[in-house]
């Protein structure tokens, strides 16, 4: 590296240090490793950690935030733009969710943006001033690496400790955590969200039957939404939610090929 080069790289490595630190925190698996190695100083700890809180999180998840609020040596904020579930419910004009809708497609997604990016955005304003914008620290791992996006505002500098700093991987956090002593975090994301796969359906159905059926009522009341021309689901198979066979193969008395196999088709 040219002396220049160098000097430019430690001057901007001096700035960031003066620069206020904000960790962006989902209290999933990699955000949480994210400020359980600054808790521990594996990386420099931030000035704040901040959640942004949909109103609409498994209750495991609010639990374990918590946690992370009495644990952690630094303050954890909550930040939010009301209650997503109530507003779903209060307002037919209201529909922020892709949810799927009856002719194969889905609906505008804006719930992110609305949610979670502009409240944590809002709180970061303030600790900005012309030219030293804060030091938004995501958790995101190596394999999920296109999510890598720089920010939308000029007061926020997007880091990805995880990558830059660490090299890790989703597997490298559960391990970290594991070896620690800490327990893997649940699943953070909103309950009706229409991205979980089945497998997250049926955790929370069978872990939190009543969220699950709290969640059925709101699939139930989106039908339909004032403005759209097609019924909408949260599940991918346009069923209303309560009605999806959730079960797996060995419940539904069929063999699971990988555990049944003898090794018989010669591969």
């Amino acid at each position: 590296m040219h002396l220049q080069d160098l000097t430019r790289k430690l001057l901007r490595l001096c700035k960031m240090e003066s620069l206020i630190k904000i960790i962006s925190l989902g209290a999933g698996v990699q955000s949480t490793t994210l400020a359980l190695l600054a808790h521990h100083r594996v990386i420099d700890p931030p000035d704040y950690a901040v959640f942004a809180d949909t109103g609409w999180e498994p209750k495991a998840v609010y639990k374990h935030l918590e946690w992370l609020e009495c644990y952690l040596n630094f303050p954890v904020v909550r930040v939010d733009a009301g209650n997503l579930k109530e507003r779903l419910l209060a307002d037919p004009k209201f529909a922020p969710v892709p949810f799927f809708t009856a002719n194969g497609g889905m609906g505008k997604r804006q719930c992110t943006n609305d949610f979670k990016i502009r409240p944590i955005q809002k709180f970061c304003k303030p600790h900005s001033s012309k030219g030293n914008p804060v030091i938004l620290q995501l958790g995101i791992s190596t394999d999920e690496w296109v999510r890598m996006k720089p920010s939308r505002v000029k007061y926020i500098e997007n880091t990805w400790p995880l990558i830059d700093e660490l090299d890790m991987s989703r597997n490298d956090c559960m391990d970290w955590l594991g070896k620690k002593g800490y327990k893997v975090p649940p699943k953070s994301s909103c309950l009706g969200c229409p991205y979980h796969n089945d497998e997250l359906w049926r955790w929370i159905k069978n872990n939190y039957p009543e969220e699950f059926e709290e969640t059925c009522q709101v699939d139930d009341a989106i039908r339909n939404t004032v403005g759209y021309k097609q019924e909408q689901y949260m599940h991918r198979s346009l069923k209303p939610l309560r009605d999806v066979d959730l079960r797996t193969m060995e419940e539904m008395g069929q063999l699971n090929f990988l555990d049944e196999c003898e090794g018989m088709c010669g591969v």
